[in-house]
């Protein structure tokens, strides 16, 4: 580049405007930066300017006493002013002794006009040249990140899109991989390199609260400065890159930065993807293991390799994925575009369980995902982990090419060795069949209570001859009156009997509530409320809400469907 990016003290006394113009104090800060020249006759003016100014004043707010001067310029000084020009004349016929000192003492430059000039042919032709340089700035930057992007689709992309960054900063540049060895450009020897590493170890517990959408956070190292950036995507982040220079990194600098990260970012995510249908097309034995028709360990061992050994000694649990309502995605997009949603999801799946210590095997059928989420950590309970990973999956609404997607997961118990994922699987199914009566978007198996014993009981007679023995009364009086006697009932034992608390849920008032308590009573009897009927009753409820979950609906939920 033949252009200086940053417009300083030093370029605006090289204009013809600023020939009489002199230094008068602060000499060793001509190298700051002017962003914008502002006119300022005001000593009030905390919230007129930003940082980066070069201020023009007669002085007519400032010169009533060589303290109010004083104030004037440690002010300008605290607000990060780039300088303050001065025209001697009504307000100051000489500059302070004293403001010289200060602005010596902070490298603050202190410029007179010993003549007087047009602030407004000051003003025009800087901000011509700031316009113009910022212009040639975003030509430059946009010429870069075309090239960053043009180069992630060659051969070792990533290896040429570090380097030409390397050359367009002038910096030294780190590529901390998080999986592999770290790259230095230009080549650093060991000795230098060491406390490069050193550094960014440290930043272990820092790191983790930055995101690769976040702009370049910079640290101090020594003398020289450190502008940090992730690299990543789908919440996941991939590696780092480090900008390490002798001065605070340039606004150029920072943009070419985030350029040079995204591209990377993608060319990773491109590289994935090809991974991920490498991988589904490896995994189709998973369906088959699911499904029960694995029963040869030697076959098993050759199918998931050399570390079976371990994979089978993981503990693991089953989740069942499925795409509600996947028709909509399907009728607005192509075949191809359905797979290709399938592949993005499956890939935010993989990405998301490995960052929670998951390893997942994944397998694809129709509009559900089969996942065997082997836990590769013992550290923290297994199901806290997955559970934060699913929460995580919820939140997928945020990717564009998956907004449309409603997601609801059964997740199996705890299994060990990988011929019990058939019990996995199924207990995955169930507990992905009870959605309708908990409503919950992940459901645990060992949260089904009584339900999986009701499960295992569903045989079309047994269930329904149950339910009829204790609640056929109440059925035929809701089905012939159009009552809601049984959903009553079932709020107000789940309550442990509240009838304020389940008057308040049921949307009616208390009166009501008896009315319905005691129509109960007459139909179920005066000792329908005794423990082992109480107990009964329950069972037959939470039975009946599994054959019909539509009809025991809370009215606040219905209303949220409608």
């Amino acid at each position: 580049m033949d252009w200086e990016l940053v417009f300083t003290v030093r370029d605006a006394l090289r204009r013809p405007l600023f020939a009489d113009a002199v230094i008068a104090g602060g000499k060793n800060g001509l190298n700051r930066a002017i962003r914008w020249v502002h006119v300022l006759e005001s000593a009030s003016f905390e919230s007129l300017i930003h940082g980066e100014e070069m201020i023009l004043t007669t002085g007519m707010g400032a010169s009533a006493d060589t303290g109010a001067s004083l104030a004037f310029l440690q002010n300008l000084i605290d607000k990060n002013a780039a300088c303050l020009c001065i025209e001697l004349g009504a307000y100051f016929s000489t500059i302070p002794q004293e403001m010289i000192e200060l602005a010596d003492r902070h490298d603050f430059p202190l410029i007179a006009f010993t003549r007087t000039v047009r602030f407004v042919d000051i003003t025009l032709d800087l901000h011509s040249l700031i316009i113009n340089r910022h212009h040639k700035m975003l030509q430059e930057l946009e010429s870069i990140s075309r090239e960053f992007h043009r180069l992630t689709l060659t051969s070792q992309g990533t290896l040429k899109v570090l380097q030409l960054l390397c050359k367009s900063t002038r910096t030294q540049i780190v590529y901390m991989q998080l999986q592999g060895k770290p790259l230095f450009f230009p080549a650093l020897p060991p000795e230098e390199q060491l406390p490069l590493l050193g550094f960014f170890e440290s930043l272990d517990d820092e790191l983790e609260g930055i995101q690769p959408d976040a702009a370049p956070c910079i640290r101090e190292f020594g003398h020289r400065k450190i502008a940090l950036k992730p690299v990543g995507a789908l919440d996941q982040t991939w590696a780092y890159i480090m900008m390490i220079s002798n001065h605070k990194p340039q606004e150029f600098d920072c943009l070419l930065l985030d350029s040079a990260s995204l591209s990377i970012a993608q060319e990773l995510l491109r590289t994935r993807y090809m991974e991920e249908r490498k991988l589904f097309s490896e995994n189709l034995w998973v369906d088959e293991l699911i499904s029960g028709r694995i029963e040869d360990d030697n076959r098993l061992k050759g199918l998931v390799g050399p570390d079976f050994n371990i994979v089978n000694e993981l503990s693991y649990r089953v989740c069942l994925i499925e795409i509600e309502n996947p028709r909509d995605v399907k009728w607005n997009s192509s075949e191809n575009d359905w797979e290709s949603i399938t592949f993005h999801l499956s890939l935010i799946i993989r990405s998301l369980f490995e960052k929670y210590s998951l390893r997942p095997l994944i397998t694809l059928k129709n509009n559900r995902l089969t996942v065997i989420a082997l836990d590769i950590q013992s550290r923290l309970p297994g199901k806290l982990r997955l559970q934060q990973a699913l929460d995580a999956l919820q939140h997928i609404r945020a990717d564009e090419k998956l907004k449309d997607l409603q997601l609801v997961t059964g997740v199996s118990k705890s299994h060990k060795g990988l011929k019990q994922a058939y019990a996995g699987y199924q207990e995955a199914v169930q507990s992905l069949s009870l959605y309708s009566c908990y409503q919950k978007p992940v459901l645990f198996y060992e949260e089904l209570g009584v339900f999986q014993l009701l499960l295992n009981l569903n045989d079309g007679k047994t269930l329904e001859n149950f339910i009829r023995s204790y609640l056929g009364p109440l059925i035929d009086h809701d089905q012939s009156k159009g009552s809601e006697l049984m959903l009553t009932l079932r709020v107000f034992l789940d309550h442990d009997g509240s009838k304020q608390i389940a008057a308040r849920n049921l949307f009616i008032v208390r009166q009501s509530l008896y009315y319905r308590l005691d129509k109960i009573t007459e139909l179920l009897g005066e000792d329908f409320m005794l423990p082992e009927n109480r107990i009964s009753i329950q069972v037959a409820l939470r039975a009946y809400q599994l054959l019909y979950p539509d009809k025991l609906t809370l009215p606040s939920s219905r209303s949220a469907q409608l």
